[in-house]
C-alpha cells in the first residue's frame, strides 16, 4: 500500500475511503457498512467523514463499520465552521466521538474557513490534542491565503493536512496551493477524485483506460495517486466500487499517459479561486 507521511512523520494510506453521502438512505446502510469493512480488509484504512454528512448519519454508519476494529483505522472527521468556536469545537468533537462510538479521532479538520477567528479554533484543537480526544488536526477547503493565515498564528504550523477538491479536471491548486503545502511537508487530501463520476465518460480517460485494461474511474484515481504527497478519498458505498478503487493502486501511468492528461486537462497558468463542491 502506498503511503503518505503527515508532518509528524506518521504514514497513512494514500488511498482511503470517503463517507460523503453515506448514511443518507437507510436502505443502503448494510451495503455501506460492508463496503467500508471490505476497504479496511484491503488496507484502505483511512476513513473520512464529517458531522455535516447526513447530519451525523455518516458518522453513525462509519462507527458501526469500525466497531471492534477501531485500532485498524485512521479516522477523520470535521467540524463545521459555525461550530468552530473554542467551546463549540470541543462540543462538536465530543458529539462526533459519540456518533462514531470511539474515544478519539486520528485527524480532526475545520471543514472550511468561517467567521470564527482561526486562533480560537486552533486553540480548541490544541486542547483536544492535549486531552487525547484527537491525535492530529487540519483544515479543509483552505486556499493559499487561508493557509498563510493559519501558519502565522501560534501552533498554526501543527496543521497536518488540507483537504481540497482535486482531480484531473480541477487542477487550480497546482498553481500555488499545492506547491506551498509541499514546501512545508503538508500533504493534501483530494476529495471527489473522480469528480463524482462526471469524468467517467471523458474520451481521454477512456482511451488511457483501454491501454491499461482498466476503468476510467481507476485511471482518474491513478492520476491523483501519482501526485506527490496527495491522499485520495473516493466514496466507498458499494463492494464493487471499493474493489475497483483498490485496483487503481496497481496502475502506473506512463509519461505518454500523463501528457495526454495535460492536453485534455491543462494545468493552470495563473492563480484560480479555490474550487469547492
Amino acid at each position: 500500500m502506498k503511503t503518505v507521511k503527515l508532518p509528524s512523520g506518521e504514514a497513512v494510506p494514500a488511498l482511503g475511503q470517503g463517507a460523503w453521502q453515506i448514511g443518507e438512505i437507510p436502505a443502503n446502510r448494510s451495503a455501506e457498512i460492508a463496503a467500508l469493512q471490505l476497504g479496511i480488509d484491503l488496507g484502505l484504512r483511512l476513513i473520512d467523514t464529517a458531522e455535516m454528512y447526513g447530519n451525523g448519519r455518516s458518522e453513525e454508519v462509519v462507527g458501526e463499520a469500525i466497531r471492534g476494529r477501531r485500532d485498524e483505522v485512521f479516522l477523520v472527521s470535521k467540524v463545521l465552521p459555525y461550530n468552530a468556536t473554542r467551546r463549540g469545537t470541543i462540543a462538536a468533537c465530543e458529539e462526533s466521538l459519540r456518533q462514531l462510538q470511539t474515544d478519539r479521532l486520528d485527524l480532526y479538520l475545520l471543514h472550511w474557513p468561517g467567521a470564527v477567528p482561526l486562533e480560537e479554533t486552533v486553540d480548541a484543537f490544541t486542547t483536544l490534542v492535549q486531552t487525547g480526544k484527537i491525535r492530529h488536526w487540519g483544515v479543509s477547503n483552505f486556499d493559499t491565503e487561508d493557509m498563510q493565515e493559519i501558519a502565522s498564528i501560534a501552533a498554526g504550523m501543527d496543521v497536518a493536512t488540507n483537504q481540497v477538491l482535486y482531480n484531473p479536471s480541477r487542477r487550480g491548486i497546482e498553481w500555488d496551493l499545492l506547491p506551498w503545502c509541499l514546501e512545508r511537508h503538508i500533504p493534501l487530501m483530494a476529495y471527489s477524485p473522480i469528480e463524482q463520476g462526471r469524468l467517467l465518460h471523458h474520451p481521454t480517460l477512456q482511451t488511457v483506460a483501454a491501454r491499461h485494461n482498466a476503468t476510467a474511474a481507476q485511471i482518474a484515481l491513478a492520476w491523483v495517486l501519482q501526485q506527490e504527497q496527495v491522499i485520495a478519498i473516493p466514496k466507498a458505498g458499494k463492494l464493487a466500487h471499493v474493489q475497483e478503487n483498490h485496483a487503481a493502486l496497481a496502475i502506473q501511468l506512463t509519461p505518454d499517459d500523463l501528457a495526454e492528461f495535460d492536453r485534455a486537462f491543462p494545468p493552470p497558468t495563473r492563480k484560480q479561486p479555490l474550487e469547492m463542491l
